[in-house]
C-alpha cells in the first residue's frame, strides 16, 4: 500500500517532544508573571504618585485647622487678660474711692473736733485766733472788741428786739443775710467767722468797721 504525502486532517497531530512544551509553559508562565509584576509596579507607581498629594491636602488641612484653633485659643486668652485688667481697674478705683472717702470722714471728724473744742473757748480768744485768716492783725482787736462790745457784748446768744439781728456779730436773720452758716444760731465759732467775714468784705479790716460804727451807729 502507497503511504500518503498528506495526512489526513481527522487525524490527530503528532505528540510534542516534552521538552519543547516545558519551554513554552515556562515563558507563558514568566511572562503572566511578569505582566503581573508589571501590574503591581504600576500600581504602585500610581499609589506613590498620588500619596504626595493626598499628604500635602491632608497636612494644610492640619495646619489650617490648628491656625484655627490658635485664633480661637488666643482670642479667649485676650478676653480673659482684658476682663483681668478691668476687674483690677475697677478694684483700683474701688480701693482709692474708699481711701478718699475715709480721708474726707477723718478729716471731716478732726475738723468737727477742732470746732467743737474752740467753741468751747472764750469767744474773744477764739476771734483773736481767726483774724488772720480774714487779713487782720491781732494788733486789730481793740477795734473788733470795741464793735462786737456795742452790738452783743459778744454774747452768742444776744437777740436784737427790735430787728432779725443775732448773735455775736449781730447778723440780720431771717433771709436778710442769705449767706449764713447752717449752725450760725447755735455756734459762736460759726458767728465769729461769719462776721469776721462780712467786716473784710466790707470795710476791710475790723478798725475801718468800728470807725464807721461809731459814725453811723450799724455797720
Amino acid at each position: 500500500m502507497r503511504q500518503a504525502k498528506h495526512p489526513p486532517k481527522h487525524r490527530n497531530p503528532r505528540p510534542e517532544p516534552a521538552l519543547t512544551s516545558a519551554l513554552r509553559r515556562s515563558v507563558t508562565y514568566s511572562g503572566v508573571a511578569v505582566a503581573a509584576t508589571g501590574l503591581a509596579v504600576t500600581g504602585g507607581i500610581a499609589m506613590h504618585d498620588q500619596a504626595p498629594a493626598d499628604t500635602a491636602s491632608a497636612d494644610t488641612a492640619s495646619a489650617t485647622i490648628a491656625a484655627a484653633q490658635a485664633e480661637r485659643v488666643g482670642a479667649r486668652m485676650s478676653a480673659d487678660l482684658k476682663d483681668r485688667q478691668r476687674e483690677t481697674s475697677r478694684s483700683e478705683r474701688r480701693a482709692s474711692r474708699e481711701k478718699k472717702q475715709q480721708a474726707r470722714s477723718k478729716e471731716s471728724d478732726g475738723r468737727a473736733n477742732r470746732v467743737e473744742a474752740l467753741a468751747e473757748q472764750d469767744p474773744r480768744d477764739i476771734a483773736r485766733r481767726l483774724m488772720g485768716e480774714y487779713g487782720m492783725s491781732e494788733s486789730e482787736f481793740g477795734c473788733l472788741d470795741q464793735l462786737w462790745i456795742s452790738e452783743s457784748d459778744w454774747d452768742p446768744t444776744a437777740d436784737n428786739p427790735t430787728s432779725t439781728a443775732y448773735g455775736i456779730p449781730q447778723a440780720l436773720t431771717g433771709g436778710t443775710h442769705d449767706n449764713l452758716p447752717a449752725d450760725y444760731m447755735t455756734n459762736p465759732v460759726s458767728q465769729i467767722r461769719w462776721g469776721l467775714w462780712y467786716i473784710e468784705n466790707s470795710y476791710g479790716s475790723a478798725c475801718s468797721a468800728w470807725e464807721f460804727k461809731q459814725a453811723n451807729d450799724w455797720y
